[in-house]
């Protein structure tokens, strides 16, 4: 049949990417660009078709294994295997499917071994909701304070996180037990902020105290430390 796609629509919950550095992170994750060429719209390829196709979320099974869900521009769904949409980005993947030149061997890609996918998978799935439950569960988000706000807080690790924008790993620093106090007294938990040439002159070490002023915003580290601390300014480590 001409131009035609078979899909392997999604049964359950997507886990949609909660913002746009999520997104980059998954496809990087999964190979599908780089860090110095995002894409925001993927090609799917078959013996029949070629075409653009959209991020829309990916579902987890109980051993880890990701599915990514995909949107057509006919706003339909198909969940596909990464690796496989990874292949899928090479031009000389395309070139072979329409000359038919490759894969004569493989299993023939029709709706009932995609129903059979299908059914082997979901009943996995739906064996440990409990497990993909606990998953979406999120920390309740802090009313931040708009103003620079004066801290305390914990070194916990110093660490590096990839700047996806020029493809380098920028120097940070991992806080725990931070605190603001003053007027409007808030305890936050964990945060990170850059590590900057400021914060080197007072040739910190890992579990030192720290005081400083600083602006605090909702910005993520990973999915356990959501908030960064910016220009620390007035720093004082504190002393045993």
């Amino acid at each position: 049949m001409a131009n035609a796609v078979y899909k392997i629509p999604p049964v359950g919950e997507i886990l949609t990417f909660e913002n746009r550095e999520e997104y980059i992170e998954k496809g990087l994750e999964w190979s599908l660009f780089t860090a110095r060429s995002i894409k925001d719209e993927l090609w799917y390829k078959t013996s029949h078709y070629q075409g653009k196709v959209k991020l829309v979320g990916f579902q987890v099974y109980s051993n880890g294994f990701n599915t990514i869900v995909v949107e057509f521009e006919d706003g339909s769904l198909s969940c596909i295997h990464p690796a496989y949409l990874k292949e899928m980005q090479s031009n000389s993947f395309g070139k072979e499917l329409l000359s038919g030149t490759v894969y004569e061997t493989a299993i023939e890609i029709t709706k009932d071994t995609i129903e059979a996918l299908v059914e082997e998978i979901v009943p996995e799935k739906a064996s440990k909701p409990k497990e993909k439950k606990s998953k979406k569960e999120k920390k309740p988000k802090l009313a931040l304070p708009e103003d620079k706000v004066h801290f305390t807080a914990k070194i916990k690790e110093f660490t590096v996180k990839m700047n996806h924008f020029t493809g380098e790993e920028d120097e940070v620093i991992l806080l725990e037990d931070v605190q603001i106090i003053g007027e409007s007294e808030l305890f936050i938990g964990d945060a990170w902020c850059a590590y900057s040439k400021t914060l080197k002159k007072l040739e910190l070490e890992e579990h030192d105290r720290i005081e400083f002023d600083g602006k605090i915003v909702d910005k993520k580290f990973n999915k356990e430390i959501l908030y960064k601390i910016n220009n620390p300014s007035k720093l004082k480590k504190e002393v045993d």
